[in-house]
């Protein structure tokens, strides 16, 4: 009789492991907490406004509303930032904060320098490969440059980031400042850098991939 009653107990142990790794394999996978890196430049560091009102605190907010708890959004931005500087310091970042996606928000202060296009695209490519050899996944958010920069230049900077992110499958925004650029409301003084009023929809134009890729 004390055996059988083992027996039993065993089997009751052995269905309650199985329901819950049933349960688990049914979670959809935005239930598991992913980490979410932005490497970017002066757009996503929040220059020349309070960092509480940038669109990359505006995402973890909007990720702490929908999923509480669970994402994490780390801020590796820095104002000015070149994809040759990201580059040299992205494979430290990667140990570090070991990312789950990777938004590259990068290449307008290239761009603004007058940097070879193929330059660029190497380097933009070397970031996606990193990142994907790690198992990140990558979104990556065009940008274009000023008209005096000449069509010729100002076309083969922008189709950069369509040729890689058909080469490497990458989801990728067209325009990161689409709805921004132009609109000297939405603009800084300097009007280059997007005014906090911008940030919503600075956030708006990216949360789509984001919220796709969790």
């Amino acid at each position: 009789m004390q055996i059988k009653k083992l027996l039993n107990l065993k089997m009751m142990k052995n269905l309650i492991h199985c329901l819950f790794f049933s349960i688990i394999c049914l979670l959809p996978v935005s239930s598991f907490a992913k980490t979410i890196m932005i490497l970017g430049d002066s757009l996503s560091a929040g220059y020349g406004i309070n960092p509480q009102q940038g669109w990359v605190f505006l995402l973890q907010q909007r990720l702490n509303q929908q999923f509480p708890k669970q994402h994490n959004v780390v801020n590796a931005s820095v104002s000015g930032e070149t994809t040759s500087g990201a580059l040299a310091r992205f494979p430290k970042l990667l140990q570090s904060h070991k990312p789950d996606i990777v938004v590259i928000e990068l290449g307008g202060n290239d761009g603004l320098r007058g940097q070879p296009p193929q330059m660029i695209q190497k380097n933009l490519a070397q970031l996606i490969q990193q990142s994907q050899k790690s198992q990140a996944m990558v979104i990556l958010l065009g940008m274009k440059i000023p008209p005096n920069y000449g069509a010729a230049y100002s076309q083969a900077f922008e189709k950069n980031y369509q040729t890689l992110s058909q080469q490497y499958k990458v989801k990728m925004h067209p325009f990161f400042m689409n709805g921004i650029a132009g609109n000297k409301s939405l603009m800084q003084k300097d009007l280059i850098h997007p005014n906090a009023t911008a940030q919503k929809i600075l956030l708006d134009n990216v949360y789509p991939l984001i919220r796709g890729a969790l």
